[in-house]
């Protein structure tokens, strides 16, 4: 308690009565959400040391499957978690997002030009004086929040539709700031979580886990595994060649299908007789 009298000392929005500060946010930060979320909001950031009137938080609504309604849950934005990293004295720097190529695709309806994928470092400096890198891979396609509504619409939302770079890239931060500074927290943030749904146990006083994010499906279809069999001799000359990486092949199929952990094991433990090359590398991944 005396550590987070301590916090609120030093932000003069935690030294207001909460009814002040509850009118405060209500309306400017979040209009028309309830008082008893903003309250959340609240008592996370007294929790947190963290400013409310800074928004470090945000009140996301989301169907709840367990209760068959929608409910308010406060996650935090990627700014919280650089707050959190910063606080530490041990970052040692955050990369620029890496994006993976461009795919143009039809989606409900709409046509989205996205990247693949976004990589991201955050650096760490230990006790030893070492930097040591924390790199996460995040997938526009696993990412991204759908429309939804009553047509259950799979095209992405205005934010996502507008933004599919800086989105995603947000989200790759998030991990790799998560992987980063475990000790700082395991909850997805806003931008992770938007537009999908909670499972039952997902949510935790209020906050949403990481574990939820990993629960919900990736609206991708299956990868066979006749169809890596069907390509893996060509795939394993690209990668003897160096032509390619099995990484980069991996996050190629991952593009357009989901990849078990065993096929992605197959395929980085893919050998070639190099006195046989076969030069075909299939664009369709073995699909239509």
């Amino acid at each position: 308690m005396n550590a987070i009298l301590k916090q609120d000392a030093g932000i003069p929005a935690l030294a207001m009565t909460e009814t002040e500060l509850l009118s405060v946010l209500e309306s400017s930060l979040y209009p028309g959400a309830s008082p008893e979320s903003i309250k959340l909001v609240i008592q996370y950031c007294k929790a947190s040391g963290l400013d409310p009137l800074r928004k470090p938080v945000h009140i996301v609504p989301m169907w709840d499957s367990k209760s068959s309604r929608m409910r308010d849950v406060i996650m935090p934005g990627v700014g919280s978690y650089r707050t959190d990293a910063a606080r530490t004295g041990q970052c040692a720097g955050v990369s620029e997002p890496e994006f993976g190529p461009d795919i143009t695709e039809n989606l409900g309806g709409a046509s989205i030009t996205y990247p693949t994928y976004c990589r991201v470092t955050v650096k760490r400096r230990l006790p030893s004086g070492e930097i040591a890198e924390y790199t996460a891979v995040e997938r526009w396609k696993e990412n991204y929040a759908p429309r939804g509504g009553k047509e259950k619409s799979i095209a992405p939302n205005t934010m996502w539709a507008k933004r599919p770079y800086a989105q995603l890239a947000k989200c790759s931060e998030a991990q790799a700031l998560r992987k980063a500074f475990p000790e700082v927290g395991a909850q997805a943030t806003a931008d992770e979580m938007e537009g999908k749904a909670l499972q039952p146990d997902d949510v935790i006083e209020g906050t949403v886990t990481r574990e939820a994010l990993i629960k919900i499906p990736a609206a991708l279809p299956e990868y066979s595994d006749d169809a890596l069999e069907q390509h893996k001799d060509a795939w394993a000359s690209w990668i003897a060649t160096g032509k390619s990486t099995a990484d980069d092949i991996i996050i190629k199929v991952q593009s357009k299908y989901a990849l078990t952990d065993a096929q992605k094991d197959a395929i980085r433990n893919l050998k070639v007789d190099t006195s046989d090359f076969n030069d075909f590398f299939p664009e369709d991944l073995g699909h239509e």
